[in-house]
C-alpha cells in the first residue's frame, strides 16, 4: 500500500494551493486520512484529519484557512490551503491510520510547500 502526494509548490503569502494524496494498494475505506507537516528545524506536526463519516479535525493554526476532504471513489484525500502564510512553509505529508487506532501506519513521501512573504 502507498500514499502519493502532489500539488506542492511555491506561492506568495495570501495565495492558495491544493494538495492531493492518492491511496493505492489496499482498501482505505475504513481508515482515517490525515495531513501532517514538518518545517525546517522543527518536529512534524498534525495539520488536519478526516474520518470516513467526513468528520474533520484541524490544528488551531490552520482553522478557517485550510479544508480537508476525501473522495472515497478514487480514493483520494485533498487539502485546500487558502490565505497561506510564510509560516506554513513545510514538507506536507499524507498519512492513514485504521479507524479507532492512535497510530498512523501509512505515510507518503511528502510534498514541499513554500510560501514567500
Amino acid at each position: 500500500a502507498q500514499l502519493v502526494e502532489s500539488g506542492g509548490g511555491w506561492v506568495q503569502a495570501g495565495g492558495s494551493l491544493r494538495l492531493s494524496c492518492v491511496a493505492s494498494g489496499r482498501s482505505f475505506s475504513n481508515y482515517v486520512l490525515g495531513w501532517f507537516r514538518q518545517a525546517p528545524g522543527k518536529e512534524r506536526e498534525f495539520v488536519a484529519a478526516i474520518w470516513t463519516t467526513s468528520s474533520t479535525s484541524y490544528t488551531d493554526d490552520v482553522k478557517g484557512r485550510f479544508s480537508i476532504s476525501r473522495d472515497s471513489r478514487r480514493p483520494t484525500v485533498y487539502l485546500q490551503m487558502n490565505s497561506l502564510k510564510p509560516e506554513d512553509t513545510a514538507i506536507y505529508y499524507c498519512a492513514a491510520k485504521p479507524f479507532g487506532t492512535e497510530t498512523y501506519t501509512y505515510w507518503g513521501q511528502g510534498t514541499q510547500v513554500t510560501v514567500s512573504s
